[in-house]
């Protein structure tokens, strides 16, 4: 038979352990409560029930980091959910083995971003490992809320401090101060949205806590060579030394085509018959085949590879290493921008230059939006501004139309001679 007794903070300093056992002592108010001495001296708080035809034990605060009033309270708490028809210890294991976040990451990167770009799939793991993990790792899927979300992208868009190199020399740095980043605030956001989604559909949490985040205003960079620019960079390209880096800038600017998609371009993918360049799903952002056309001046340039590479090599621009494609123009692109005073332009604005000779060019957003291989409309829509040309002379016809036509007018010396004759 169990000992018995009320339960109170002397009996609980006077209690001896047993050698070689532990024993528990039942408070006479309250059922099932009891304080539970160790053979090694501890004691802790400890709640006896039964559910469903099982006879359950649960401990839930050791002596004397809870009092025995505050033992005796929580064991009230727990009386009534055993009551009611709970098992608080059935409900404590499940808490224990929910799986983390950082259980989320993990199966995340291993599932999800196999089915990803080579780059796209690196720059999630770094947002994981470096971001998402530190904050969120040992937290349960189930305990992230949509105002967790909230306040991390708010940390995600208010930037960190950068190294900054004063000189050129790598040892000569300060810390810079933040930068906003609310562009990588959104993609992050969208990264954590599609991880909860996919914990929703594996049954790790109920509802996606970033499915409606905060979206910062983004504006996008639309830099757009001129005309005489073009010409510049032409000029550079043909008295480049390095015929490589040349032709890879060359290429882009002639298709639009994304820089790692030229990089990685392969001699079989062109049919210069047909004039058309066919891109594998691996090599393209949205990881769809893209079929486009190609113009006497891109299969000039695939012929003249065609004479510099080595025979049975698959690159138009084979690398250093063997077996690889060219890694780096970044170098190559900073000497044309100093020589032809590009400093604000980026390789890929050569791809939006190309789409706005499209426009020039009188080709629809459609067309645009196939050549470069957008997958939305949405994405080619940045273009449509450009559009603005011939609307606006469509504007300024029916401004003709209605402008009031000019009237003769006569001084008065010109009236006064008419009335004297």
């Amino acid at each position: 038979m169990p000992e018995r007794i009320k339960l109170t903070e002397k009996v609980l300093r006077d209690a001896e352990p047993v050698p070689g056992r532990d024993y528990q002592i039942f408070d006479t108010d309250l059922r099932g409560f009891a304080v539970c001495i160790y053979r090694g001296g501890g004691r802790a708080f400890t709640i006896d029930y039964r559910h469903a035809g099982r006879q359950r034990r649960m401990t839930f605060g050791r002596w004397p980091e809870w009092s025995v009033a505050a033992a005796r309270e929580r064991a009230k708490e727990l009386r009534r959910e055993i009551d009611a028809g709970a098992d608080p210890l059935a409900l404590r294991e499940a808490k224990r083995d929910a799986p983390r976040v950082n259980d989320l990451i993990e199966r995340y990167c291993a599932e999800h971003l196999p089915k990803l770009s080579e780059r796209s799939a690196a720059d999630q793991r770094s947002v994981m490992a470096k971001m998402v993990a530190p904050v969120w790792g040992r937290k349960l899927v189930t305990e992230i809320t949509a105002s967790d979300v909230d306040k991390f992208l708010t940390r995600v868009a208010e930037g960190r401090a950068r190294p900054h190199k004063e000189k050129p020399n790598n040892r000569a740095r300060k810390l810079q101060g933040a930068r906003p980043t609310p562009v990588r605030a959104n993609r992050v956001g969208e990264i954590l949205r599609k991880m909860f989604t996919l914990a929703v559909q594996w049954g790790w949490c109920e509802d996606n806590p970033a499915q409606r985040f905060h979206r910062r205003t983004e504006t996008p960079r639309e830099r757009f060579l001129s005309k005489e620019e073009i010409a510049s960079l032409g000029e550079a390209l043909d008295a480049a030394e390095d015929r490589r880096a040349a032709d890879i800038i060359r290429m882009c600017m002639l298709t639009g085509a994304r820089l790692g998609e030229v990089r990685q371009a392969r001699f079989e993918q062109f049919n210069l018959e047909h004039m058309s360049w066919s891109k594998p799903p691996t090599m393209t952002k949205q990881r769809r085949a893209h079929r486009v056309p190609i113009s006497d001046e891109t299969a000039a340039v695939v012929r003249q590879r065609m004479l510099h590479v080595p025979r049975g090599t698959p690159w138009l621009f084979p690398g250093d290493t063997p077996g690889q494609p060219v890694q780096e123009v970044r170098r190559f692109w900073a000497q044309v921008q100093k020589r032809c005073g590009l400093q604000d332009v980026r390789i890929h604005d050569l791809r939006h230059t190309f789409a706005s000779l499209l426009v020039s060019g009188g080709a629809s957003l459609e067309m645009i939006g196939k050549l470069l291989g957008h997958s939305q409309m949405q994405t080619t829509l940045r273009y449509a501004h450009l559009m603005d040309s011939p609307l606006r002379a469509g504007v300024d016809a029916v401004a003709i139309a209605l402008r009031p036509k000019p009237r003769l007018v006569h001084d008065a010396e010109d009236r006064g001679d008419r009335k004297s004759a």
